[in-house]
């Protein structure tokens, strides 16, 4: 997956906020030897702390190195981005200037520290990023910055012994694989092919004279390879901390327990990957290897025995592992990145090389103090936001004396990361916040007086650790400002307790609702399900849109029974956060699996539940017998399938067992509805969702239910194109079998255009046949939530439309709090 560079400080405000706005002045801009400032903001102070209820933090409050979604929002409160972006997530191209986009009824003007000119060439293949920050941006220790802060910050996410999260090494930026393993091109494929061959030969081979590679060479190969697996094993630790570590509790331990000691952060990832399961007394066994470890007495898994577990489940294969457990941020294979260990290791010292390096990036070019240019072979929409870095200050976390552009001197050493990793726990940026301490489980902040777009009116602010279970008591009691709850129908509850209306928004609490970013679905194997062994046909089709059309029809219910309000019905594969997402106002805008096989619609709007799911059944019939199937009138069934098609199907579910899952009502009632028109609908619901994982590896499976994590860009290459099916090679997600030459054709126009516009109505063609195919029936949207104090936050000041791409810390520095 790609990690996203978007500026969460972009300044915004409506189209109409001109002039003075709430207790600001402003001054026009001027001129003074040729340099150009904006106009210059004052505004009243406020010494009342903002404080901000979050989930444990693990100090990693560097921009490089930052894991968890609090940490980050520490380093969001102390640094600034190169690519701004809208409330859909939109990229900002010309954000110095600033640009007005409508969001819901109203227009907002984006501002952020740099344009973005995109340029492809298409006959070269090659695509220009040509960066221009403002000449006015100063760090917070007053420091100005300048497109050597830039190049420093691209070079530290460029080095080979790099750790962090961000994946800007991922894109094909020109001559970074060079710079990156220290070789040429050619140098490189002779040490990829040798990397093939050693793996070709198998782990067990014994080494031979005639083999075309040393002992040596085959040794250290496996080992780089095995460093390589345990690497992806440690990002799948890292994401679980960063977004699961509310489940600590499962284990018999305290979130900040976890995040104090390695071992347990190990085991919470073995857990929620599917690697073991705590028992009542204490105790967690692994699944596979079935070895226990008392956690009560201190015994706790390494990262060698999570190594072990997948080891022995994916029999040795890395290909396997990666394909069925990579951690979301994972940007390569995990046989890739031992590919690249071994030619960093051998190709330098090929005598080829002559004992001469690759000095720099040939595709990161410094233009003047105030332009950068980054050319990448191709073009791939999704890439911008990879290169849309945080710039960091070269003088606070480099070393000023080891940086000489012109000499090839980027800040510190080569393979060297000390002086950045030394800083992790201070960070200094050019954000609106200034860090001041982390103290007694609080993270301090006062206003950054050198912030680009003014000094922010709330002087300190304070980030506040807090369990989930005492954050919206926080903001009911007045101990906390705003925070993010779990977004439950309990914790909905709770939140009405407090309001004298009844209702989560009143008159002590505001709450602040978002689509989360992706989405639940089910899936529909066209290899599995069709008609004569022929996928794409209309009867396979016509199959699958009658399993579908009853499978939908219960979406309602089951989305309802399970979250209430905290959750929408979809009705196409792609997360409503995403700005290519259909909106119902849109033209062809259609609820899924709602036509029928003459092509009326199958429901009217007077029809109660009962009826729509009588109307369903009977739409699904017209599909079966238009697929091939013979149907009975008289027992009201169907009784004989056509050759290919079956009368069984099994549908997996991982509710662990115990039917715990979002959309377990909807596969209960449909394999009700199935059973009176003569389709047995099996029902698997595994105890360990890894069965689930190792049938979709296998591609064996009929039907499943799972959820999609999206990213900011809907970019569909990885999950629909044909090349990616599972088993050709390719990244082996599309596990729908789903192979449609003009889905793909649509898939790459869409991939290497910049133009929104066509992006969004070639991505509808896409999802128009994705549903045509009915591989996909979309279920969910869940929400999340922010809550506001309405005694203490003065709402009227909170940056208004907030969105999943746009939240409360948007427009901060405007941010009041209520006084007296």
């Amino acid at each position: 997956m790609l990690a996203m560079a978007v500026s969460l400080f972009a300044a915004c405000a409506p189209k109409d906020t001109t002039g003075t706005t709430a207790g600001t002045t402003t001054t026009q801009a001027t001129t003074t030897e040729g340099t150009t400032t904006e106009a210059t903001t004052t505004r009243f102070r406020q010494d009342t702390p903002l404080v901000v209820g979050y989930s444990a933090f693990s100090e990693k409050f560097s921009p490089f190195f930052s894991d968890t979604a609090y940490d980050t929002d520490v380093v969001s409160m102390t640094s600034v981005s190169l690519l701004t972006t809208d409330r859909t997530g939109a990229i900002v191209y010309n954000a110095i200037e600033g640009e007005t986009l409508p969001y819901a009824g109203t227009d907002y003007e984006y501002k952020g520290i740099a344009d973005v000119d995109v340029n492809y060439d298409e006959a070269a293949g090659k695509t220009v990023y040509t960066w221009t920050i403002r000449d006015d941006v100063m760090f917070s220790d007053g420091e100005l910055m300048t497109a050597d802060d830039v190049i420093f910050t691209y070079y530290v996410y460029s080095d080979p012994t790099y750790t962090g999260s961000t994946t800007l090494y991922s894109v094909p930026v020109l001559g970074m694989t060079d710079y990156r393993t220290q070789t040429t091109s050619a140098v490189y494929d002779k040490y990829s092919a040798m990397f093939d061959a050693i793996y070709a030969a198998g782990e067990d081979h014994e080494w031979a004279e005639s083999d075309a590679w040393t002992k040596e060479q085959q040794d250290s190969m496996w080992a780089i390879l095995k460093d390589a697996w345990k690497n992806d094993i440690q990002l799948i630790v890292n994401e679980v901390v960063a977004k699961y570590i509310g489940y600590s509790g499962d284990l018999g331990v305290t979130a900040e327990e976890v995040l104090a000691d390695d071992g347990l952060q190990v085991a919470l990832g073995m857990y929620a990957w599917g690697f073991g399961e705590p028992a009542e007394d204490g105790t967690f066994t692994t699944y596979t290897n079935e070895v226990t470890f008392d956690i009560p007495n201190g015994q706790y898994p390494t990262l060698d025995d999570f190594y072990a577990e997948t080891y022995t489940a994916y029999e040795g294969n890395p290909e396997a592992f990666f394909e069925v457990e990579a951690a979301s941020n994972d940007a390569t294979k995990t046989l890739e990145d031992g590919r690249f260990g071994f030619i960093r290791e051998w190709g330098p010292k090929d005598e080829e090389m002559g004992g001469q390096g690759v000095p720099n990036i040939a595709g990161i070019k410094k233009v003047s103090d105030t332009v950068v240019e980054v050319t990448v072979e191709g073009y791939d929409a999704t890439a911008i936001y990879s290169l849309g870095i945080q710039v960091s200050p070269l003088h606070y976390y480099g070393d000023e004396s080891k940086y000489d552009y012109d000499n090839d001197k980027f800040g510190f050493d080569y393979s060297d990361l000390s002086l950045i990793t030394a800083k992790t726990t201070q960070p200094l940026g050019a954000g609106p916040y200034k860090f001041v301490k982390y103290e007694n489980k609080i993270v301090y902040f006062e206003a950054n007086e050198n912030y680009y777009k003014g000094e922010p009116i709330i002087t300190n602010v304070q980030f506040k650790e807090s369990t989930d279970a005492d954050k919206i008591s926080g903001v009911g009691t007045g101990t906390l400002d705003l925070t993010e709850p779990s977004f439950s129908a309990a914790a909905r509850e709770e939140i009405k307790s407090y309001n004298s209306n009844g209702e989560v928004s009143g008159d002590k609490i505001v709450t602040s609702t978002v689509d989360f970013l992706g989405y639940g679905y089910i899936g529909l194997n066209a290899e599995t399900i069709n008609v004569g062994g022929v996928a794409d046909s209309e009867e396979s089709k016509n199959l699958r849109k009658g399993l579908a059309t009853i499978l939908s029809v219960y979406r309602e219910l089951t989305v309802s029974s399970y979250y209430g309000e905290q959750a929408s019905v979809i009705n196409y594969p792609i997360s409503n956060t995403s700005w290519a997402s259909p909106q119902p106002t849109d033209e062809g805008y259609k609820v899924a699996f709602s036509t029928a096989v003459d092509g009326s619609d199958i429901f009217t709007s007077d029809m109660d539940p009962d009826a729509r799911y009588e109307a369903a059944k009977a739409a699904a019939i017209d599909y079966f017998v238009a697929a091939g199937y013979t149907f009975d009138e008289a027992s009201g069934k169907l009784t004989e399938a056509p050759d290919g098609a079956s009368l069984e199907y099994e549908i997996i579910i991982p509710g662990d067992g115990q039917g715990d899952h979002p959309s377990f009502l909807l596969v209960t009632k449909a394999k009700e509805a199935f059973e009176s028109i003569g389709i047995d609908l099996i029902v698997n619901d595994p105890t360990n969702s890894n069965d689930l994982w190792n049938t979709l590896d296998a591609a064996t499976q009929e039907m499943w239910v799972a959820a999609w994590q999206a990213t900011i860009d809907p970019d569909m290459y990885q999950v629909y194109h044909s090349s990616n099916i599972v088993g050709l090679g390719g990244s082996e997600s599309n596990h729908y079998h789903i192979a449609d030459s003009q889905l793909d054709e649509l898939i790459i126009e869409a991939r290497t255009s910049d133009d929104q516009s066509f992006r969004k109505q070639t991505y509808k063609a896409c999802l128009d046949i994705i549903i045509d195919w009915a591989v996909e029936i979309p279920v969910y949207q869940r929400q999340e939530a922010t809550i506001f104090s309405v005694e203490r936050v003065n709402m009227d000041t909170v940056t208004p439309d907030i969105t999943t791409f746009w939240g409360w810390m948007n427009d901060i520095e405007l941010l009041q709090m209520n006084e007296g």
